[in-house]
This record gives C-alpha cells, structure tokens and sequence, in this order.
C-alpha cells in the first residue's frame, strides 16, 4: 500500500478532476455548524467549471439532509446534487413494498425514519413474521452499545431474513460525541451469518446512482472521492476504481504529527488513498 501524498489545500490538485464526490458530516459539517474554509472549496471548485456531488450515509432521502444546510451555514453554491443512503434503500423498498419487513433500530427523532418510509406502501411486521430487515439504526438513538443487540440478530440470521442496512456508517460524530450507526448492527448480523444489502459508502449502487444522475456520467479516473472515513469514504473510492482524498476533520481526533497518524490509520483500516489533507480548504 503506497504513502499518500500529503496536500494542503484542495488548488494543489484541483485540475486533475472534473468531478468531486464530498462526504458532508466530518467534512464540510459537524453536524452543528459547517466547515466555512471546506464550503469554499467546494464553491470555488464548481466556480471553475467541475461538479460536486455531496454523497452521504444519512438514512433519510436527500431533501431532508438538504434542509439543515442552511441553518447550519452550508451554501447552496457548494453542490450540485446531493445523494443519501436513504435514496437508495428507498429505492430498494419500493421494489420490495409487497414483502413483510421488520424495521430495526426506528427513532422518530434521531433517525427520521419516518421520512425513509414515507410515500411508500410498506407492511410492518414482528420479526417472527417478516421476510427481510430495514436496519435504520441502533435502538435509543445511537445511544445503545451494538453488542447488546447480539443475541436479537443472532436469532434474525438463523431465520434467514435479508437486511437492507440504511447506513453503512458504524459510528458519527455529532459535535463532540460518537453515536452508533446501523452500520455497527449489519457488522454483528453478518457475524452471525446473517446477509446484509449495504445502500451506501463504500458500496458501488451509491456510486453509480451518482455518475448516473450527472449531466455527463465522467470516466472515474476523473473523479475524486473526498471523506473522513476509512471504512466508508476512503475504502468506496478505493474499490469503485476512484481516487480519494482523506480529510482529518470527522471522526479521528488528531493529537500527533497529521503525516503519522494518517499512515498509521491507513495500515488499521487496509486501505489506501491518493491524498490526505489536515482538513478541506481551497
């Protein structure tokens, strides 16, 4: 696995791509405000003819990641078009709306998964009766240790039931705390056996929904992925064949020399990346 080549500001290398794909919490938000020099970045990007398109895990469709942009200071000039995993599980339960499905981890406050659901004819049901598993997230908002749902998931695989995960993430950061993500609870289901259907990062159907929707889909050696994630934003370039660009603003908290701790992340995840860059800035 090759070193990245240390960057510091997105102008170094702006001119290789024609299109970037942008994680938004961790990168351009922490979820309570955004990022102003990583808007920028992305405004003066587009300002010189490329594309953005924000590409995120949230479990809800896009307008309603779109509709907190705003208070929390993220412009419109920044993106394109914005992409969730929510589109793309909606996307899946529409096609599966006559099937009886056990929904997993629902929050009406902290998920939204009333908007996940919403406009389509589904048919909720206990686990003994269902066909398959919407995981949105973990029970109590986040709050609640995976772990605790081992047994629950254990027994869902010995029935066979397929999960649609909402949100490939295991955790986000929401200010100064990490939540868990449906991500942690396909983790334990497929170590218990169980088959998980990923609707996001760093799964391809996100990838290419995006390329797809574009005006004029770009050969991927165009594209520049850019995340905070290892697992999620760095892996899914990696394996859809893109460049990737980390950003040291999500969830690690870097207390060291930036170059080390980079590498050292690299080597725990097994994954490389083309860049790194202490956090987004034109």
């Amino acid at each position: 696995m090759s070193q990245p080549r240390f960057i510091t500001s997105l102008s170094e290398i702006a001119t290789n791509y024609d299109t970037i794909l942008c994680d938004v919490w961790g990168v351009i938000h922490n979820g309570r405000e955004a990022f102003k020099p990583a808007c920028d970045a992305l405004v003066s990007f587009r300002s010189k003819g490329g594309k953005v398109s924000l590409i995120t895990n949230a479990p809800v469709p896009e307008e309603r990641v779109r509709r907190y942009f705003e208070p929390l200071g993220v412009p419109d000039e920044a993106f394109d078009i914005c992409v969730s995993s929510g589109d793309i599980t909606r996307e899946y339960l529409y096609n599966h709306r006559k099937k009886n499905i056990w929904r997993l981890g629902e929050d009406g406050g902290w998920s939204h998964d009333k908007y996940l659901v919403e406009g389509i004819d589904l048919n909720f049901t206990s686990m003994e009766q269902a066909e398959y598993i919407l995981c949105i997230g973990t029970p109590g908002g986040g709050n609640t240790d995976p772990e605790s749902c081992r047994d629950l998931l254990t027994e869902a695989a010995r029935r066979g039931l397929e999960m649609i995960c909402a949100n490939p993430d295991i955790q986000v950061r929401v200010g100064d705390q990490l939540y868990w993500c449906a991500g942690a609870l396909a983790r334990i289901y497929e170590q218990e056996g169980g088959k998980v259907i990923y609707a996001g990062k760093p799964y391809a159907p996100i990838y290419d929904h995006i390329l797809k929707i574009l005006e004029s889909e770009p050969p991927k050696t165009r594209c520049l992925c850019i995340g905070d994630s290892p697992a999620t934003d760095l892996r899914g370039a990696e394996s859809n064949g893109m460049d990737g660009l980390y950003v040291g603003t999500g969830l690690k908290n870097h207390t060291g020399k930036f170059e080390d701790e980079v590498i050292s992340l690299l080597k725990e995840y097994k994954v490389g990346v083309t860049y790194a860059i202490p956090a987004l800035k034109w």
